[in-house]
């Protein structure tokens, strides 16, 4: 036995508790998921009966989990050396890896079942496919491989409104594509944000993470570069059959402070970064949540006030 098994063993001694598997399913990243989700599933067309939309959240939900424990199972060894990761339920030793397996596993076949019986068989497959997408293609194949990890792996954490949306009309629509491209081109500048003042997580885990490959200069470029290619995207959805001024109104001044953050990271340096402990990074990440919350949030307001018959655009 290797002394990595030997300590993983001597860790893995205290009784897992609901808390834990819970927190197996990253409930932080579900909220969004479910939120997003929530947000396609209303703002599409036509109407869905309450205790179905109600269903179908609960079961894309149970999706999104499953994705995360799985993502934590096959992750458990770069978890235990990042200190941002290290007190998760497996490098802490509350739940075993095999336990892990079979939770994400299990919830796996489930919501995919039973999303497809409860809305339609074309959101159950998408939900498959997202799940296999986050946890093959991104967790185990690109999370490793590339800088480009967070660019494309991102495309898993845009597909929940599409299958909200799919869930609610069976299919797929520029709308849906939209919201889609909103978070996937949202998804680099906020986890390059992170990446900053996380300092050597990445590197010390053996992640090709941009600020270990391209170096911190190279990372703030490109934050601000997709920050720019962003802005339309955002505003794009204004001119969708979804968007409305409240959404217009949202996305013109949360585009215009993301764009300026932006700004401040990509003109500084690491020694001012240094200096104040990141502070402007870690402000501009926090406003990247604040931000896609607020654009869907906005897109849910829109669509309330259009069923209400208050409809502008």
């Amino acid at each position: 036995m290797t002394d990595a098994t030997t300590s993983l063993s001597s860790t893995q001694t205290g009784e897992a508790g609901f808390g834990d598997y819970v927190a197996l399913l990253k409930p932080r990243v579900m909220t969004l998921v479910v939120f997003t989700a929530f947000v396609g599933l209303v703002v599409a067309p036509g109407q869905m009966h309450p205790m179905v939309a109600f269903t179908a959240i609960l079961f894309i939900a149970l999706g999104g989990g499953a994705s995360g424990a799985l993502n934590m199972w096959w992750d458990a060894d770069i978890d235990r050396v990042m200190r941002r990761t290290r007190n998760r339920p497996i490098p802490s030793g509350k739940v075993r890896e095999d336990e892990a397996l079979a939770v994400g596993l299990a919830l796996s076949g489930i919501s995919v079942v039973m999303l497809g019986l409860a809305a339609n068989p074309f959101a159950g497959l998408f939900l498959a496919f997202t799940i296999f997408f986050y946890v093959v293609i991104y967790t185990m194949w690109l999370k490793r491989w590339t800088p480009q990890n967070i660019v494309i792996g991102g495309a898993a954490g845009a597909f929940p409104p599409m299958i909200g949306w799919a869930a609610a009309t069976g299919g797929i629509a520029v709308e849906s594509v939209l919201m889609f491209a909103l978070i996937f081109m949202w998804t680099p500048p906020h986890f390059w944000a992170l990446a900053l003042f996380m300092k050597s997580d990445y590197k010390d885990a053996g992640v090709p993470m941009l600020t270990v490959t391209h170096g911190r200069p190279a990372t703030r470029r490109h934050i601000l570069v997709y920050t720019v290619l962003l802005v339309p995207v955002a505003l794009g959805l204004a001119l969708t059959s979804i968007g409305g001024p409240v959404y217009l109104a949202t996305a013109l001044v949360m585009n215009a402070a993301f764009v300026k953050g932006a700004i401040g990271i990509a003109r500084r340096t690491e020694a001012q970064a240094e200096a104040d402990s990141y502070k402007v990074e870690k402000s501009f990440f926090r406003l990247s949540l604040y931000y896609l919350f607020a654009h869907f949030g906005a897109l849910l307001v829109d669509a309330t006030l259009a069923r209400a018959g208050w409809e502008v655009f």
